[in-house]
Formats: C-alpha cells, structure tokens, sequence
C-alpha cells in the first residue's frame, strides 16, 4: 500500500517553501503554457491546472504580481518568442499527443524555439509526451493502457547525481492518469526514473530541461477526487486505485521553480490569487 512521506512590475519575493527559507523574485515572467483544462468537478474545489502548478511550485507571490503568464495553446493562443520568459513549465491535457492538432504541433515547434533559446522547460503528462515529440521522440497508446492513481516510482542510480533529485529516496509515491507513453527517447534524453507500468516517468534534456510522465503538481485530494470521477465513469483501473499526497514528486516542481536563472533576492512575500 502506498502511503504519503510526509513588465513595470516591481520585484518581489517569492518562499520556496519546505526547500530552504530564501525568498525570490524573477526578471522575466514565467509562462504556464497550458494544453488544457481540469474537468468542472475539479476546477470547482481546486482551480484549474495552472492554480495547481502556482501552488505546487510556490508560485503564489509572482503570480500576486503578474510575474506567471498563462497561454491556453489548446484555445488558439500563442504565447510571445521564448525569450521574452525566464522559463516555461507545459500541463497536461485531455487531448492526446497522437492526434497531431495544429494548436499542438505549433506548440511543439515552439518548444523547439525555447530550447534553442536555452529557456528552462519543465513538461508534465501531456507536456512530458508533448516535448518528447518536438524532439524526435515517439508518443503511443501505453500497451498496457491506463495508469491511474498514486504509483511508486523507481528512480534510477544516475539520479542520484541530480540536484532536482537530492534527497528524494530511490522509491517514492507519484500521482498519475495518463494512457499514452513515451515508446521511444529523443535523441539525448535521460531517463531517470521509471515505474512498473511505464519505464518513462523522469526524462532530463539536460541541467534545466526535464520532464515527468506523473503529475507534481496533483495533491492527494486532487488523485482522489478524479478516482471518485472515474468510479462513476464506471472505469475500472479507479476501482483499485489509491490516492495520497506524494510531496518528494511535488518537490521535484519547486526545486527546478528554484533554480530558474534569474531568480534572485528580493522584497517582501505577497499572497497570490490562486493561494
């Protein structure tokens, strides 16, 4: 059984909360590049997914001062030359990266641009699949269909090494709901974890591009309430499914968050509209 491990603004700060006690401020904006939207039941007790990635990487006094830009791709807007951000963290998504959508191939092709730019990239689900893609990977159908519910992830010997991943333990909890995969790497691409239904979870593109296959930025609350859903969408991966906080998954978030350059001390914390 799994079980929870305990543009004219002015600079402020922002607390990396359970990381250490510095307090940050940003330059540039950060984008929320969003590929899509939680389902109603969700958006009513906890926001959509960008409140969930502000929350989870302790984001809540850039976004009080509009330092977090949200680009919904999967409405038709496009987001500015990736120099204009300091980093961009990617969602995930209901759609799937197979389909080919245009909002989804001009979303891959500027994330190619960022990587050329060297911005900071964090993909998550979609976008996890969704960068793999944009850089020659394959996305499919995950043979052994859904993975649902909170899992145990295996990190491998090579992560040890990362300071993303110092101090998270060699198996620890992670939130999933994802039915399509990661088949074949991009070229470069490290893997440095995996669990027993995907080999994929944690890919490194190098010191501040990484993605992850499970969701950081889901609370316990968040993986029970979609079981809850998908129980009564008769589902039955839900049936056996469980649901708790994983926070050395949700930790992984803030400290790429923390190490965005650029970041630098600033001024006094202000409480953000998604807290």
């Amino acid at each position: 059984m799994m079980t929870s491990s305990g543009s004219g603004a002015q600079p402020l700060r922002i607390g990396i909360g359970g990381l250490d006690a510095r307090k940050k401020t940003v330059a540039k904006p950060i984008l929320i590049l969003q590929t899509g939207s939680a389902s109603s039941v969700i958006l009513r007790k906890y926001g959509d997914y960008d409140c969930m990635f502000v929350r989870a990487g302790g984001l809540e006094a850039l976004d009080a001062r509009h330092l977090v830009r949200r680009v919904h791709v999967e409405r038709g807007e496009r987001p500015e030359n990736p120099r204009a951000y300091a980093s961009v963290l990617v969602t995930g998504s209901d759609a799937m990266v197979t389909d080919r959508l245009p909002w989804s191939e001009a979303a891959a092709g500027w994330l190619r641009d960022a990587l050329d730019a060297e911005l900071p990239v964090f993909g998550v689900c979609y976008g996890h699949q969704l960068l793999a893609h944009a850089l020659g990977g394959v996305v499919e159908d995950h043979p052994a269909g859904l993975e649902l519910g909170t899992r145990e992830l295996s990190l491998h010997p090579d992560a040890a090494r990362e300071p993303l991943l110092d101090g998270v333990p060699s198996r620890c909890a992670a939130n999933l709901f994802h039915s399509q995969t990661v088949v074949a790497l991009p070229k470069g691409a490290d893997v440095l974890a995996g669990s027993a239904h995907d080999p994929h979870q944690i890919l490194r593109y190098g010191p501040m591009v990484w993605s992850t296959q499970f969701h950081p930025e889901f609370s316990g609350d968040v993986m029970a309430d979609i079981l809850a859903r998908e129980k009564e969408r008769g589902n039955p991966a839900a049936h056996n499914a469980e649901a708790v906080d994983a926070p050395h998954a949700r930790a992984i978030l803030r400290r790429f968050v923390e190490r965005i350059p650029g970041l630098m001390d600033g001024g006094d914390e202000t409480p953000g509209h998604c807290s």
